[in-house]
């Protein structure tokens, strides 16, 4: 269940990922003039930041996706919205793809990130509802192993289709498409996803919710060959419908501020470095050419970060996790600043990602514990939405920093964040090991 859940995945995160690698393809098209971007051209410093408005129209996207949206699998089931934000995405980043001014480039765009921005959040809780408690972070660690594995293969085909024109297309119209034809694999598979059987019972569908976990069960007790056994003694969750309203007073109102801010402050890393990668390495002084091959060198290690967190992500405390990724990063960035040797930068970008990529499996099953399962999507989508918000104002803003002060004001910007994001991570539950049921109460 979570490799095919993952599956749909690694579509939105190849999605998500594409941006910094055909950039170069989309800047040389001349979709990033004034004439060409219509409206978004009254967007001051946009001679500083024209691909910016890019980067901006899809986080802006993502977070109506999440903010507005997210919440729909609380009402009409984690199955149903997973399949068909997935449709919603292929279609529009498919029309997205033959667009010829940077207007109906973005547009479509923010069209796609909102698709986007509800299947993360879906998968999210998903997850965290179908595993058992001893199991998520490793459920977690394996999903992200999945869905990054996207990464290398959008980089290794910007770099080999560079310069080159398929079907008559420009490349980075072809690395689009691949993308969203290939998601197309997924509407076949989701017949294999059950319901969640919590979102069932909280519906009052406990004959259904019943069935689905006796096949479960049946499964379970063939792989490991014994009787399973008996269900441990739970406080039942709070009664009641369940609104936003919620996860805006206490007992979870300072959860759901700490995460809000955490999800601000980390995607300008995670995302700042992953998006700019390829600028980056020109910034300091590696050859736009070659940037293209390093930068798909350094994704290589998408994968990596969560693969080695298999082995010890249900062993040591999410938030132990998390902070100590987040201060690799923050180091990492400034070292990185500084460097000029190409394989130092190399390098440290490989280990930039591999943290990065471990804060993200840790956060990302984290969060969907904190909540209960009749707000878990609306609370999610809702701390998840203002990492969509920052970083389309952070695209902007690493676009100034580079032009104005280079890698080094990039990498103060990224410092900064990661120790804000810290301190919200410390301020949060414990939860490795404990029911859904314990942790919301």
């Amino acid at each position: 269940m979570v490799i095919l859940l993952s599956l749909g995945g690694v579509f939105e995160f190849y999605d998500l990922f594409f941006t910094g690698y055909v950039a170069p393809g989309m800047i040389h098209s001349g979709l990033f003039t004034a004439a060409s971007l219509g409206f978004f051209s009254s967007l001051g410093l946009l001679n500083v930041a024209g691909f910016g408005t890019f980067v901006f129209s899809t986080f802006a996207g993502l977070w109506v996706g999440t903010i507005a949206f997210g919440q729909i699998a609380d009402r009409y089931g984690r199955r149903p919205v997973f399949t068909w934000s997935l449709i919603w995405y292929v279609l529009c980043t498919t029309i997205m793809a033959f667009q010829t001014t940077g207007l109906g480039l973005n547009f479509w765009r923010f069209a796609a990130g909102i698709g986007i921005g509800i299947e993360l959040v879906t998968i999210d809780t998903y997850i965290s509802e179908l595993i058992p408690s001893g199991e998520r972070g490793r459920a977690y660690a394996v999903n992200q192993v999945i869905t990054f594995s996207a990464v290398p293969v959008v980089a290794f085909l910007a770099y080999i289709l560079k310069d080159t024109q398929p079907l008559g297309l420009d490349y980075w119209r072809v690395v689009i498409l691949i993308g969203s034809s290939a998601a197309v694999v997924v509407w076949f598979l989701r017949r294999s996803i059950p319901e969640s059987p919590r979102w069932l019972a909280r519906h009052g569908r406990i004959e259904e919710a019943e069935r689905i976990l006796a096949d479960i069960e049946r499964r379970v007790t063939i792989e490991k060959g014994a009787a399973l056994p008996a269900p441990r003694p739970l406080q039942p969750e709070k009664e009641g419908r369940g609104s936003l309203a919620e996860v805006l007073r206490p007992p979870y109102l300072k959860r759901t501020v700490a995460m809000s801010i955490f999800n601000m402050a980390q995607v300008i890393g995670f995302y700042g470095f992953a998006a700019w990668v390829p600028t980056l390495l020109v910034s300091r002084g590696v050859h736009v050419t070659s940037s293209l091959a390093y930068a798909f060198v350094i994704a290589l290690a998408n994968p990596f970060g969560p693969l080695l967190g298999v082995w010890f992500a249900d062993k040591v405390e999410r938030k132990t996790q998390i902070v100590l990724s987040l201060m690799t990063m923050g180091i990492v960035i400034v070292l990185f600043s500084q460097a000029s040797s190409t394989a130092l930068l190399i390098a440290l970008g490989i280990i930039f990602t591999l943290a990065s990529n471990i804060m993200s499996f840790a956060y990302h099953g984290y969060q969907a514990e904190l909540y209960p399962t009749r707000v878990r999507a609306r609370a999610v989508g809702f701390v998840y939405s203002w990492s969509r918000l920052s970083a389309a104002f952070a695209g902007l803003a690493i676009g100034v920093l580079l032009h104005g002060y280079g890698v080094p004001g990039v990498a103060a910007f990224i410092g900064v964040s990661m120790l804000v994001a810290i301190a919200m991570i410390l301020m949060g539950p414990r939860t490795r090991g404990l029911a859904l049921e314990n942790i919301s109460h």
